[in-house]
């Protein structure tokens, strides 16, 4: 019997890839799930690992060759495995097989996006035993972004979680293992849990992403923050690889004498009562809470940021919208908000002063001839920036239907990591909240945020007469490594004369 390897699913829009590596050659034994190749798209690499344990046969997408999604990589045949910790299976057995055998079916981490590796089971909505049905959900997932639903591979019967919720898994590897017969229904009875053997101790991930295939992800990040070299840890993965574990283990160890703790650079805690200590509740960051925060502080640690002000007068952008927003809702399906104007009048300005739209990359400066406008969006989980991709070329419809569905999927935690990734500059509404005047800060590598605000009425001088009118304050946040002074209030000027006066943006001026 001979089993095709073939080209996974790449991430969205990705359709094809380059085969950079291979890991075996013809003839060679290979273990279910043994990484045989290495794929290279414009945004990730990705690694193939053996559908099942056989020996390697004909290689038909040689290294550099181009191969789409699905196509046909290499062919495995039946043979000896190198190894005997081989799963007995890992698709369900053949419909044909009239004897109903029951086969295990490996409920593996989906991929979890460009450049994440890892995630945290949060719930599990299953537990050992209970009866399943294919694609019902099983748990869900939660990365530094996004969370992450996993369906059943198959109809079956729970009889093994390997990732308990609250642990850190990879992508790749294993969650749970289900028991099913061989015609696919459910099966009845409940496996008894099998013992924990020592090569079962240790849950096998996918090695990393770069060309050292020997440490896991997480291995080789915790550590670099241990400040261990892969000489001084134990691996105790497949094939030796390093994983996390195993440096926390080796990170024990050293910790035996004395040395200098890389403690979070984070204030300690003042000494706290015990009354005061008995009604406090300490919970855990979630992994989002926590990027969020590193990611905030690493703008401040890299990027030279400073903060210029201005503020505009709605009356003109309020009285068009209040004219045609019944119209606009009727002919477009969506209602015309202040983001679609703000999204054009910054578009607009992003043109005269293009260093704002730029990004520095090691010593160079990359120019962005195109604006894909971040929108920051609050969730009940934390902040989020889903990305409109060529703002400059759309329409107020098209901005405005944009808007809402990304806000929409924000919401729903449904937003993918293609979503939020590849911005070029982003606007913040803290205004939403009440927020009358604030600091936005970076979104790196971006060089440039504007941070809208709440509309007040307040006293103005017009034409020698002071007259309320609609104000709102205006920040830009920008990278005065790229920007100087003159660049960042130029913007600002521009954003303003195009929100005063709206023919500005028809006429292009």
């Amino acid at each position: 019997m001979t089993t095709e390897v073939r080209v996974p699913t790449l991430g969205e829009s990705v359709t094809e890839a380059t085969v950079a590596t291979w890991f075996k050659q013809p003839g060679d034994a290979v273990a279910a799930d043994e990484m045989l190749c290495e794929l290279e798209t414009d945004k990730v690499t990705v690694e193939v690992p053996a559908p099942t344990a056989g020996v390697m046969g004909e290689i038909v997408a040689k290294e550099g060759e181009t191969v789409g999604v699905d196509a046909l990589l290499a062919t495995i045949s039946e043979g000896q495995g190198s190894s005997d910790e081989t799963p007995k299976a890992k698709t369900q057995p053949a419909a044909s097989d009239k004897n109903g055998e029951k086969g295990n079916i490996d409920v593996m981490v989906p991929t979890l996006g460009e450049s994440v590796t890892e995630a945290t089971v949060s719930t599990w909505f299953k537990k050992v035993g209970d009866s399943v049905a294919q694609d019902e959900m099983l748990c869900e997932l939660e990365t530094d972004k996004v969370s992450v639903e996993v369906p059943s591979p198959a109809a079956g019967t729970i009889c093994d979680i390997l990732a308990q919720e609250g642990d850190t898994v990879e992508a790749g590897g294993k969650l749970a293992v289900l028991s099913g017969s061989a015609d696919g229904t459910i099966t009845p009875d409940i496996r008894p849990e099998p013992a924990k053997a020592e090569d079962e101790g240790t849950q096998y991930t996918t090695p990393p992403a770069g060309r050292d295939v020997e440490d896991a992800p997480s291995a080789k990040k915790a550590m670099a923050e241990a400040g261990l070299s892969p000489d001084q840890v134990q691996g105790s993965g497949r094939d030796g690889r390093i994983m996390k574990e195993d440096v926390a283990k080796a990170a024990s160890a050293a910790s035996a004498t004395p040395a200098v703790s890389a403690a979070p650079a984070t204030a300690p805690r003042a000494p706290v009562s015990a009354d005061d200590a008995a009604r406090e509740e300490r919970v855990k960051m979630t992994r989002l809470r926590q990027t969020i925060a590193k990611r905030l502080k690493d703008s401040q640690n890299t990027a030279a940021m400073l903060t210029t002000y201005n503020e505009v007068d709605m009356t003109e952008v309020m009285a068009l919208r209040n004219e045609y927003k019944d119209e606009f809702l009727k002919k477009h399906g969506v209602k015309l908000g202040f983001m679609s104007f703000f999204t054009k009048a910054c578009c607009h300005a992003l043109k005269e002063v293009p260093e704002v739209n730029a990004e520095i990359d090691g010593t160079d400066i990359v120019y962005k001839n195109f604006v894909h406008m971040g929108i920051a969006a609050g969730t009940p989980t934390g902040l989020v920036v889903p990305v409109i991709r060529d703002a400059d070329q759309m329409s107020f419809a098209a901005i405005e239907k944009a808007i809402a569905e990304k806000g929409a999927r924000a919401r729903d935690g449904k937003l993918s990591m293609a979503e939020m990734q590849g911005g070029t500059f982003t606007i913040s509404n803290g205004g939403v909240y009440g927020s009358l005047m604030s600091s936005p800060i970076l979104n790196p590598p971006q060089s440039g945020i504007l941070g809208m605000h709440k509309i007040q009425q307040r006293p103005m001088v017009v034409n020698g007469e002071i007259v309320a009118r609609p104000m709102m304050y205006l920040a830009l946040s920008y990278d005065h490594r790229i920007v100087d002074g003159k660049g960042a209030v130029t913007f600002l000027v521009r954003v303003k004369d195009a929100l005063e006066d709206p023919r500005r943006l028809l006429m292009d001026l």
